[in-house]
């Protein structure tokens, strides 16, 4: 696992999200979220820029470059 998939893990936890949930919410698929959690695959950027969005925290923040 890499960072993104840790903190995007922890963030969608902290929602109290199911994968399906934050799926829908993003317009993704629950197939999709799964595998950026799992680090198989890495969102491009405007998903990851939709995700920082949702979570209100910073780019960097889900790449694993600022732990704020």
């Amino acid at each position: 696992m890499n960072k993104l998939s840790i903190r995007l893990k922890e963030l969608r936890e902290e929602k109290g999200l199911t994968q399906s949930e934050l799926a829908k919410a993003l317009n993704y698929t629950q197939t999709t979220i799964a595998r950026w959690e799992a680090g198989n695959r890495s969102p491009n950027l405007d998903c990851l820029i939709a995700l920082a969005k949702f979570f209100d925290c910073t780019t960097d923040y889900l790449l694993g470059l600022t732990d704020y």
